[in-house]
């Protein structure tokens, strides 16, 4: 076949594939993005037309050669301004309020406080310490904007790509590193969890750092070995879902000792005595920086863990997605085909190596972990899994021309269909109204948070985030109300919203009536009730401005009202 119609074939089966996934639509079952959502008001032929041109350029940046030392800084720049386009996206996860509460309470109260008070005045729902605290210095240090922890995960992306290619690089050759680090971009759901301010990126970050500097510190030793430890730990303290990945550590272990073994040389044992004394190393460090904060915080992480198997575990199973969704329509498929494949050549060339990227894969279909958001950790494996298949391709031009095909046609799919969906997402209301309460330069406002019967999810949780769209002070008095029943609450996947604390920066400095500039109302439809007290104190008030944009598919919304003069 000649090489002009290799590359029409590939340009072909791009355009088809987003075409067949267009059509079956249907099967998506994603929670945020699914494509009957995020498709149904985007016109499909402006898309085609947009895939078509991503494809073309494709074609001509397949040309242009790339620097292997330009590899990790290409990977780097590119990632990082791919992922600031989507910084308008509002806050479409709830979760967000628990880790800007977190953050704010370093802010305010110092690092000393959140310590001590973690688990107690705190209350860490399921949550692990570490991330907050790092978006609590960034509070203290560079003030409490949005931007600057969009910023901070923007760059944890972007260096994660940057380690996926140094893994691949270590493991096999630069550039299978290079196109698995460019592979991440190919997935469109993870330019979704970008720029939300939860703790799913960072924890991408800690685990690949970890898994790199594990295999690191086995082949070069000396600095490698605490600095290993540390990354371990960190990735340990950022998510509870973390440890059962870290379990590719024992893996790397593995391999590198039968590696060792199968060399049939006479340093053969000694290369094997130095990866035990060296994995023995890594797991003293670890196990003492696990083991002072784990001491330290024993009864809350005790507590926590015993709702993580009375409600986390039992709910996994009634909050999942399918597989298609996840690696059919929010990967794009050619990355899912070629991870496919690479198993078969590993298993034909008998690679050893390839069992370290294909561990966390095989964990998550083995304990049948069906949502997303709760595998976002093992995407740099997958698009490493995609890379290797990728080279089995001999001719250079078509593996570049097939990566940045799924590249582009996957930021053209988050850039013009999930973007827009996201910013006419509820919550949206939150973002806009926090900015028009910061041009109206007051310097007091007072929400009440209006939960009505039936809600699913307590309105209280909102006042955090509008809180993290506003430079003004907020007076907020939690008054529970119209609460589900206890066994219902027990069930519910929002169950940590009925759970809610009001902090107590969010308290009046006195008893006195609160006299506000300006009084928000947040409620989860525009036809609520306001209750006596509430409308005793809006007389004061001539304007009000109304932020109600609703997508129509989600069961809670953030209606909010500002009243002002």
């Amino acid at each position: 076949m000649k090489k002009r119609d290799v590359f029409i074939l590939i340009s072909t089966l791009a355009l088809l594939s987003f075409a067949a996934l267009f059509t079956l639509r249907s099967f998506d079952d994603n929670r945020l993005t699914n494509w009957q959502w995020v498709f149904d008001n985007v016109d499909a032929w402006k898309l085609y037309l947009i895939l078509f041109a991503a494809i073309i350029i494709s074609y001509y940046l397949s040309k242009i050669p790339v620097s292997k030392q330009r590899y990790g800084i290409v990977l780097f720049l590119f990632s990082f301004a791919a992922s600031s386009v989507f910084w308008r996206a509002p806050e479409v996860i709830v979760d967000a309020s628990r880790y800007f509460t977190y953050a704010k309470h370093i802010e305010i109260y110092g690092v000393e406080y959140f310590i001590n008070e973690w688990g107690g005045a705190i209350n860490p729902w399921t949550d692990m310490p570490f991330v907050p605290l790092l978006y609590g210095l960034i509070f203290k240090f560079f003030g409490e904007s949005r931007l600057y922890i969009q910023i901070f995960i923007s760059l944890l992306f972007a260096m994660t790509t940057v380690l996926t290619y140094l893994t691949g690089k270590i493991l096999w050759d630069e550039e299978t590193g290079f196109f698995g680090g460019l592979l991440i971009l190919g997935i469109p759901y993870i330019f979704s969890q970008v720029p939300l301010m939860l703790v799913d990126i960072p924890a991408m970050f800690f685990l690949t750092l970890s898994i790199f500097a594990f295999v690191m510190a086995l082949k070069k030793g000396g600095g490698w070995m605490p600095f290993s430890a540390f990354a371990i730990s960190m990735t340990f303290f950022s998510k509870y879902s973390a440890w059962l990945m870290l379990s590719v550590l024992f893996v790397i272990f593995a391999v590198y000792l039968m590696q060792a073994k199968s060399t049939l040389t006479d340093n053969s044992e000694k290369t094997s005595a130095i990866s035990i004394y060296r994995t023995f190393i890594v797991v003293c460090f670890s196990a003492l920086f696990i083991g002072i904060v784990f001491w330290y915080k024993f009864d809350a992480f005790s507590d926590q863990i015993r709702l993580l198997i009375s409600y986390q575990k039992p709910g996994l199973k009634t909050w999942g997605e399918s597989y298609v969704s996840t690696f059919l329509f929010q990967f794009h498929p050619f990355i899912s085909l070629a991870a496919i494949y690479s198993a078969y050549a590993a298993f034909r060339k008998k690679d050893l190596k390839y069992l370290i990227i294909f561990w966390l894969v095989f964990l998550v279909f083995v304990l049948q972990i069906k949502r997303s958001r709760y595998i976002i950790m093992i995407f740099p494996m997958v698009a490493l899994m995609a890379s290797y298949g990728l080279m089995q391709i001999k001719d250079s031009q078509y593996r570049k021309f097939i990566a940045y095909c799924i590249v582009l046609s996957s930021l053209s799919i988050a850039l013009f269909a999930y973007l827009p969906f996201l910013e006419k997402i509820s919550d949206v209301n939150l973002k806009n109204a926090g900015r028009f309460l910061n041009s109206l330069n007051i310097e007091k406002t007072e929400v009440f948070a209006l939960t009505e019967p039936g809600s699913p999810v307590n309105s209280a949780v909102a006042v955090p985030i509008l809180d993290l769209f506003t430079r003004e002070n907020i007076i907020y008095d939690y008054q529970p109300d119209y609460f589900p029943e206890p066994d219902e609450i027990a069930k519910s996947s929002l169950r940590f919203t009925w759970e809610y604390k009001n902090p107590g920066y969010y308290s009046s400095d006195n008893k006195d009536p609160v006299d506000a500039d300006a009084i928000v109302i947040i409620s989860s439809s525009d036809d609520f009730y306001i209750p006596d007290h509430i409308e005793a104190k809006l007389e004061k008030y001539q304007n009000l401005k109304i932020f109600d944009v609703s997508e129509g598919i989600f069961q809670n919304s953030s209606i909010v009202t500002v009243y002002y003069n």
